[in-house]
């Protein structure tokens, strides 16, 4: 997909890469705060500053390098699949956790958690990206140069939103289930094997995808709380 801000496929994309990087990095503000909440008040915002830019940077080059390797065969339905899963597993409840992140009192001992575990993190977050990015590097950097901002100065907020309404959650894991169906009935050897699909193939699946993400997800939902309602009793 060409750089055109004209065109409404580049924006939809860019909205695409907006809402995923918004469900999927809550949990960075959480690693953020507990590996800096040793530091000293006034080495705070520095640890915070660097910890998320090496973040970002890591990010950024880890998202470039998914995007130029799906064009490869059979990587994007790899990609999908994985992408599936993790959509349903961002509907499933899960324990907390994070108490596990080392807090440091010295500042670059923090800025290390923080990349590190942002690292670990970031897997779901490049794939669904790099699918959203159809592949194109230049859209893929607009579309984090816009989203980044948004979630490192307003990570609270939109944890907020996404606790109060949790419509945004439902709504971005049928995102990345529709970003995943396209992937996989996008992929060269997909399309290689079956040559005479028609063009609206891929937006079937992508559909297809979303309603199977949210249909498991829920129902796995209902499950899990069954089961802790009857531990708990």
């Amino acid at each position: 997909m060409e750089l055109d801000f004209t065109s409404a496929a580049f924006w939809l994309a860019v909205g695409q890469i907006i809402l995923i990087d918004l469900v999927l990095s809550g949990d960075n503000a959480v690693v953020i705060a507990l590996a800096c909440r040793n530091l000293a008040p006034d080495l705070r915002k520095k640890g915070i500053f660097w910890g998320v830019a090496g973040a970002v940077l890591l990010r950024v080059v880890l998202t470039a390098g998914a995007a130029l390797v799906m064009g490869l065969p059979w990587l994007k339905l790899l990609g999908g699949v994985l992408l599936l899963w993790i959509a349903v597993k961002l509907l499933v409840p899960e324990e907390e956790d994070g108490h596990d992140i080392e807090a440091s009192a010295h500042l670059w001992g923090a800025v290390k958690t923080i990349i590190v575990a942002d690292f670990v993190m970031s897997i779901d977050n490049v794939i669904g990206v790099a699918g959203a990015a159809h592949g194109s590097i230049a859209l893929l950097l607009f579309g984090l140069l816009v989203s980044i901002p948004l979630i490192v100065w307003s990570s609270q907020l939109i944890m907020h939103w996404m606790e109060r309404f949790p419509i945004i959650v439902v709504l971005g894991a049928a995102l990345l289930g529709y970003v995943a169906g396209v992937m996989i009935m996008t992929d060269p050897g997909v399309t290689g094997l079956l040559p005479a699909l028609p063009a609206w193939s891929a937006t079937a699946v992508g559909a297809a995808g979303a309603f199977l993400v949210v249909g498991l997800g829920r129902w796995l939902e209902r499950r899990i709380l069954a089961q802790q309602d009857v531990t708990i009793v």
